[in-house]
C-alpha cells in the first residue's frame, strides 16, 4: 500500500511513501492540467485533457507509460503495457475509486482523512509507475471537484 501526503497547503505537491520510505513525488502544475512525478529516480510528465477526460503519463524524453480515459467519470480506465485497468468511483461522498476486474473489486484509492487531502492506494497487480499514475489522477480529480464546488 502506498500513501500520498500533501507537502504543503500552498502547493500541489505530494510525497508518496510506502512503509515510511519515499518512493515518489508529485508536483501539480499551477498553469496546466497535469504536472510532473518522479518515481524511482525517473521523471514523468502527466498531462490531462480536461474536456475529454484523457490523461497521459510520459517519461521525460522517453516513451508513454500509460493513458487514462474518461477520468473523473464514474467508470474510467488506464491502458499501460498492453493491459487495461478498470476503475469505478464508489459513492462520491466517500472519496474512493475502486480497481475492478470482471466485476470483482481488487483494490482502491481512498482519502485517509476528511481534514486533509492525503490518500492511500492499494492496487495489487499494477506496475509501480501505473499505481502512482492512478493515485495522482485521483488526487487531481478530487482537487478539480473541490474547486468546482467552491
Amino acid at each position: 500500500m502506498i500513501h500520498a501526503r500533501k507537502v504543503s497547503i500552498w502547493t500541489g505537491g505530494y510525497e508518496i511513501v510506502e512503509n515510511g520510505r519515499r518512493i515518489a513525488t508529485w508536483e501539480r502544475s499551477l498553469w496546466t492540467a497535469g504536472g510532473t512525478v518522479e518515481v524511482g529516480g525517473r521523471r514523468y510528465t502527466v498531462r490531462a485533457n480536461l474536456l475529454g477526460g484523457t490523461s497521459t503519463m510520459v517519461e521525460i524524453g522517453g516513451a508513454r507509460v500509460g493513458t487514462a480515459h474518461t477520468v473523473g467519470h464514474k467508470d474510467w480506465t488506464i491502458e499501460a503495457d498492453g493491459a487495461t485497468y478498470h476503475f469505478r468511483r464508489a459513492l462520491a461522498w466517500r472519496h474512493e475509486e475502486q480497481l475492478h476486474d470482471r466485476g470483482r473489486r481488487l483494490g482502491a484509492v481512498r482519502r485517509t482523512s476528511i481534514w486533509r487531502d492525503d490518500a492511500s492506494a492499494n492496487l495489487p497487480g499494477l506496475p509501480r509507475t501505473v499505481e502512482v499514475f492512478a493515485l495522482v489522477l485521483v488526487l487531481t480529480t478530487w482537487e478539480w471537484d473541490a474547486a468546482a464546488t467552491g
